[in-house]
């Protein structure tokens, strides 16, 4: 299954942004014993290299790289292995430079200009960001000018707002401090209440469609 494929058929991106190495490896591998099959380690996270490297080992596993912000880390990132890259903000050198490598581009977009910008760049999937600022109505307005794009609000993602986000536009979301507030004992309760909450959201976008 191509990235971009295996990314929508999840429609949960799991993100793992920490303040140590020792904590942010040990929130992926809880992620990842929870049944995610798409994850992602930010940049900001201390060693997040070292962490990409041994999750890459686990071949059924879909590992990207985000916060990335510059074409040296992409470079970088494409090295080590990763299958996707995510950015916090709209930079055309770093999606050009994405999918110069082959690899799927999630630039972090928030205004009609930014999405103009990552579309006409080449990105594959646009991340609205930050979503719990921005809200589902912002989804719903932007899609409308930019029909044809795929979408994944991330950060401030709750389980009763999932049912919004997807009936306004989004393909999947991110999620992190969600899914790894409790800690390590919390993801796979955490995991297992958006996947379900996820699945029933996508269950009635689907009726709603065929319906129409």
């Amino acid at each position: 299954m191509k990235t971009i494929d295996k990314l929508l058929s999840e429609k949960m991106m799991t993100l793992v942004r920490s303040n140590s190495q020792s904590e942010g490896q040990a929130l992926a591998d809880a992620i990842v014993e929870a049944g995610v099959k798409v994850i992602e380690i930010t940049l900001t996270t201390p060693g997040a290299h070292k962490i990409i490297e041994k999750l890459l080992k686990n071949k059924d596993l879909l590992v990207g790289a985000g916060t990335v912000r510059t074409v040296k880390e992409v470079k970088k990132m494409e090295d080590i292995g990763v299958s996707f890259i995510v950015s916090p903000n709209t930079n055309e050198d770093v999606i050009a430079a994405t999918k110069k490598l082959n690899l799927v581009s999630l630039p972090g977009v928030s205004t009609p200009s930014e999405v103009a910008i990552a579309e006409e760049s080449g990105a594959d999937i646009l991340k609205l960001f930050p979503a719990t600022i921005l809200g589902p109505d912002h989804l719903k307005m932007l899609r409308e000018p930019f029909p044809g794009n795929r979408w994944c609000p991330t950060a401030g993602i709750t389980l009763d707002s999932i049912p919004k986000w997807f009936q306004a536009g989004a393909d999947l979301v991110g999620l992190g401090g969600p899914v790894t507030k409790d800690g390590v004992s919390g993801v796979s309760k955490n995991v297992l209440a958006f996947r379900n909450a996820i699945n029933e959201a996508s269950k009635v976008v689907y009726r709603h469609e065929v319906s129409q």
